[in-house]
Order: structure tokens, then sequence, then C-alpha cells
């Protein structure tokens, strides 16, 4: 069912837990997803990349995400991560996301203010949250300012994968849940130990999002299922039903995960 994304980290945050967000570029991998948020009844955010959503054919997966979560029997967001270019934005809205990571965050602090602005702006009168990313501690001005619905963090977190031992500025974090009446999210989760991440949902993380070992999974079954479907009749619904399963067993994984 349709949902607001700051619905859904709220929610998640009053049960102790933050809501899981997994990046969907393809139907197989969505459908796993919300087959385990189904599973364990919990709300789920589907992001779409920005690179995914700028290609010819990005607009059609995000219809396609958002007919899966208006039918779905638990609470669904459909956001776009990370995005800057307000033209994309707008024309992604348009195809069904109902929020928006607006990331202004390598142009400064007034520079990311101003596109939050300006997004704001060109969504008027549209039922659309807005995520922002901040790398520096002016959390409640920056907040009030913007208006944002949520805001994303950094506190040693990173995208991708962690080179050494991830540390987190627990105190920070701490810090800035202080600061602000809106849920924190936390980008860069992948390969983050689980008490890490339940002590970050007791600071009020209500959003972790989760890229890599998702996309991992799928690649590793790909990689056994594609060979053994090539020499047994080139049956491609299994290997695409194998997918969705692998991602729903990943992602009951990393959800059970994200309880404080």
């Amino acid at each position: 069912m349709r949902a607001r994304l700051d619905t859904i980290a709220r929610s998640a945050l009053s049960q102790d837990r933050a809501a899981g967000a997994f990046t969907c570029y393809d139907l197989a991998t969505a459908y796993g997803v919300v087959d385990a948020a189904t599973e364990v009844g919990q709300g789920v955010v589907l992001l779409v990349s920005p690179s995914t959503a700028a290609r010819p054919h990005g607009p059609h997966l995000v219809r396609s995400l958002r007919a899966l979560a208006d039918d779905a029997a638990v609470p669904v967001s459909v956001q776009l991560d990370h995005a800057s270019d307000l033209d994309l934005i707008e024309r992604i809205v348009e195809a069904g996301a109902d929020a928006v990571l607006v990331d202004g965050s390598k142009q400064g602090y007034d520079g990311n203010l101003a596109l939050i602005l300006q997004a704001r702006e060109r969504l008027a009168g549209r039922d659309v949250v807005l995520e922002a990313e901040l790398g520096r501690i002016e959390a409640a001005e920056f907040v009030e300012r913007t208006g944002v619905d949520l805001l994303a963090v950094s506190v040693g977190n990173v995208h991708g994968t962690y080179v050494g031992d991830p540390v987190l500025d627990h105190d920070r974090l701490d810090a800035v849940a202080a600061a602000v009446d809106v849920p924190l999210v936390l980008h860069g989760a992948s390969g983050l130990p689980a008490d890490t991440i339940r002590r970050t949902v007791a600071s009020g993380v209500g959003k972790i999002n989760v890229n890599t070992e998702l996309r991992r999974a799928v690649l590793q079954h790909l990689a056994t299922a594609a060979p053994v479907a090539l020499d047994g009749g080139a049956n491609l619904e299994k290997v695409l039903s194998g997918w969705a399963d692998v991602a729903r067993q990943q992602v009951l994984q990393v959800m059970r995960a994200f309880t404080a």
C-alpha cells in the first residue's frame, strides 16, 4: 500500500527499529524486497538510483514499482535516491516516486540548501517527501530552513564497501538526533556490524539504505544459475524466480538486523 516515507520511518522508530530502503535496478529484486517486507509485516522503501532513473526506460521502471507498491499488503514508498537534477526529479515524481533524496551535499551548505528549496518549489502541491543529506553539524538550522522530512547524516559511514573496520561517530549522531525532530537516515550501511546498526537505531536512525550486499547476492545467484540454465533448456523464468527469492532472503536478513 502507498505510504509516506517519513511515516514509514517514524513507525519503525516507534517499534525500536529502522525501516530498510533497498535499491532496485529491476523488478525481480523489487519483488523480493516486497515479499520480504510482507513476510515480516514491515513497511519498506524501494530506492531508484539517479543513473537508473535517467535511462530511457527509467520512468517505466518507476511506474512498475509504483504499481507494485500500491498493491502490496504492507506500507511501501518509492524513492528517487541521491538526485540533484531538478528536471529528473520532476520527471520521476510524475512517473510515480513519492519521495526524493535531494542531494546537494557536494555543493556546500548554501548550495545544498538552495537545491532543496528549488526542488520544493518545483514539487509544490504534490505529496512528495523530501530527504536531504548533510555532512556538517548545522542540522537544526538546515532542517528548519528547508522543511525536509528526513535527514541523512555523515558520521563516518561511507557508500559502497568499507576499507578496514568502519568506525561511526555515535556522539555526533546523538547530537544531531537531539537537535532535530525528523527521522535520521543512514547511508552506506553495507558492511556495518549488527551492534553498530542497532546503536544507530537507538540514536534515532529510522531509515537505513542498502545496496551493495543486495547487488552481490543477486549477482552471485546469477553467476551460478545462468550456466545451469543455459545447459538445461535456457529456462529464464526459473532464473528470475531464483533471483527474486535470493533478494527476498537477503532483505529478510538485513531487516532483522535493523532492530535495536
